[in-house]
């Protein structure tokens, strides 16, 4: 089966999650993430509708930019791993938000070299393991607090991996629903649990198996 047919499928997906959570399909966003995928199949994915992509790495996505930008101009692209601090111009220059803000010394790093403002999400690590990065949820609205006044940053969201149970989901709606920011999104939810992060609020789903396959086969 091809990636055009793999999105058509997976939309359909996303339309009957979001119905049984009494939710709009156009509400949820399908970000695909490319990490490891050739530049090819990222062209084939575009031009069967994606609009979003999200990518791991910085040298990995430089060697592609300028392709994807000259073919497919409208294309938002969101940096989803984890961010050094050493690589955030090179992030600034390529990525229209940055979803994996996780410390206050990137926060500041990227306040540092914003020319204008950059869109920004908060990554919680909602499931508490020590492998995974992000804030820890008791402390994600103090860091909140701290960075949503820096210059030229704009907290438009919370970003979680989770351990792809509800109840991370959960959490992270529930901190999104305390916090003092309107219109905050959600972006959580793989390959293997958007449908449950699509009920607990989802707004961005983060896909690349359920795209491209398994990277394996590249």
């Amino acid at each position: 089966m091809g990636i055009a047919e793999n999105i058509e499928i997976l939309r359909s997906r996303i339309a009957l999650a979001a119905q049984k959570a009494n939710r709009k399909p156009e509400e949820i966003t399908l970000l695909a993430a490319v990490k490891s995928i050739p530049l090819p199949a990222v062209l084939e994915a575009l031009a069967a509708g994606i609009t979003v992509i999200g990518e791991n790495r910085i040298q990995e996505a430089q060697g592609r930019y300028q392709n994807i930008k000259e073919q497919f101009p409208q294309v938002k692209r969101h940096f989803i791993g984890h961010l050094q601090t050493n690589k955030v111009k090179l992030a600034l220059e390529m990525f229209d938000c940055i979803e994996s803000v996780d410390s206050y010394h990137l926060a500041e790093e990227i306040r540092k070299h914003a020319a204008k403002p950059i869109e920004i999400f908060i990554e919680v690590n909602t499931s508490g393991e020590s492998s995974k990065f992000g804030v820890a949820p008791e402390k994600a609205q103090e860091f909140i607090d701290q960075i949503s006044g820096l210059p030229n940053l704009r907290v438009a969201g919370l970003m979680t991996v989770g351990d792809g149970t509800r109840e991370c989901f959960k959490k992270l709606k529930q901190l999104r629903d305390k916090a003092k920011i309107a219109d905050l999104k959600l972006s959580m939810g793989m390959s293997h649990d958007f449908a449950l992060a699509i009920e607990e609020g989802s707004d961005i789903i983060r896909v690349g198996t359920g795209i491209f396959g398994t990277r394996g086969g590249y």
